[in-house]
């Protein structure tokens, strides 16, 4: 009796549907290797993005309709929001009031004790352009991790715990939003541009200054989209500090046990690299957990309200 994948169509045998099974993720992972060695990494978002859902294909090649499906209901919708995020984000600098500089500082160095901890930090550990030590590439490889981790965690789960992959990419949508709500009502200076407007000590942008020492081509993709929607008043809150919490909480339940503890250090290194590379106040950070704290809670009982009016609604149809 011949095998039948998911999708109701007919195999030829089990021996098909092993050479799917297997035969895809080699295929894609042997091109993605061939890709990294000739053009470097795939790190612009479109390709990434692109490599992933090919990956996503690639270990379904039993279901394709599945993927298609999943690809236009889920994948799609979740992507357009954050295209149009970045879209406004980019236009929110002025929309309605000008850049705050002060609130900000002011809180950090009440929290830190008169002096904020970016200029703490670099009068402690910035030796200068030409000095890169190594916890400043820890710093730049924390703070570039914000770029892949979102939809490389979005892919896991897609592939692992699909109910939390859609509660997921809700969640990131919906701290995305809440975003640029207060980018636009409080657009807020970050800490190297306020040591440009003389409001701070001099403090080094030095993501920027460290990038050019790391030997691996291609890094740099990374900021070709973002570029072009940048905007460098979108601080509070900071959205490296708000979607760092956000993998922590969704994996905990997912990994073991020896992984939760570099798991719950995430959030504290990326703290350390913004703070330490002017890109960030600590007080950013702190309100980008509590959104993202808010939009776990809500998006959490919005599922379960859901999922047991469901539940009911199928036993009242089984009696």
């Amino acid at each position: 009796m011949n095998a039948t994948d998911t999708t109701g169509s007919r195999l030829a045998n089990p021996t098909t549907l092993k050479i799917l099974r297997w035969g895809g993720p080699v295929v894609w992972a042997a091109a993605l290797v061939i890709v990294w060695i000739q053009d470097g990494l795939p790190l612009s978002r479109d390709r990434l993005v692109m490599w992933i859902l090919l990956g996503l294909l690639a270990f379904s090649l039993t279901n394709v309709k599945g993927w298609v499906r999943s690809v236009v209901i889920e994948w799609l919708p979740f992507l357009a929001i954050l295209w149009a995020y970045d879209l406004l984000r980019g236009q929110a600098d002025g929309l309605l009031f000008q850049a705050h500089v002060l609130p900000q500082l002011r809180a950090d160095e009440f929290l830190a004790g008169a002096v904020a901890p970016t200029v703490r930090l670099q009068d402690w550990l910035w030796d200068g352009p030409f000095t890169i030590h190594w916890y400043d590439y820890f710093a730049w490889f924390v703070y570039v991790s914000y770029f892949l981790s979102t939809y490389v965690v979005a892919a896991v789960l897609w592939f692992v715990a699909r109910d939390r992959f859609r509660r997921y990419v809700v969640m990131v949508s919906l701290v995305a939003m809440m975003s640029f709500v207060t980018y636009a009502l409080f657009p807020a200076a970050p800490p190297w541009m306020a040591s440009q407007f003389g409001e701070l000590e001099p403090t080094t942008r030095s993501i920027g200054v460290i990038w050019s020492h790391i030997p691996i081509g291609n890094f740099d993709s990374l900021y070709e989209k973002g570029a072009a929607y940048s905007n460098q008043v979108a601080a509070v809150p900071s959205l490296h500090g708000a979607y760092t919490l956000l993998v922590v909480l969704i994996l905990w339940p997912l990994v073991p046990r020896w992984v939760r503890v570099p798991l719950a250090l995430y959030p504290l290194a990326m703290t350390f690299a913004l703070v330490y590379t002017a890109e960030h106040y600590v007080v950013d950070i702190l309100l980008g957990w509590l959104y993202t704290l808010v939009a776990f809670w809500a998006v959490n009982r919005l599922f379960d309200r859901l999922a047991e009016r469901r539940e009911r609604r199928e036993a009242a149809a089984s009696t």
